[in-house]
């Protein structure tokens, strides 16, 4: 059987998010960091089932984002499915801008790795270097 500890979200993290939120001269009580991690966990859980039941009636073995905004819908909580579903945009849209900026560094590394000039020497680069941006809590480079 699965050690009811192992089965809960971590009370250091749940503690730490609840803090956020409240005054820096505001309290916990151990009482309530462990109602609240029972809380959340139950929350997790029950969105997750949901998911994946959608995904086992489909075939598929995999929950991913659209699955969890789905099930948070058809469960009735439509404010956290639109703010999820927000989220989800804007990280897949960052995750997207990282890939092409890995793929046009790779690129550019490769250029300049074969690019030499007409003694052998590499060509001097003559580019401006790329700017680092940051989006939220990330930050990503762009070029210039």
């Amino acid at each position: 059987m699965v050690d009811e500890q192992d089965r809960l979200l971590p009370i250091a993290n749940v503690g730490r998010i609840m803090k956020q939120i409240l005054p820096p001269s505001a309290k916990l009580s151990k009482e309530a960091k462990q109602t609240m991690q029972e809380c959340a966990t139950e929350f997790v859980s029950f969105v997750t089932g949901e998911a994946s039941d959608k995904c086992h009636k489909e075939n598929r073995k995999t929950v991913n984002g659209d699955d969890i905004c789905w099930a948070l819908s058809a469960l009735g909580f439509d404010n956290y499915a639109e703010a999820i579903v927000r989220y989800l945009h804007k990280y897949r849209e960052a995750e997207r801008e990282k890939g092409s900026q890995n793929k046009a560094t790779s690129s550019q590394d490769k250029d300049e790795e074969s690019s030499e000039d007409k003694n052998g020497q590499p060509a001097q680069q003559t580019e401006a270097p790329p700017t680092p941006v940051t989006m939220g809590d990330k930050s990503v480079t762009e070029p210039s």
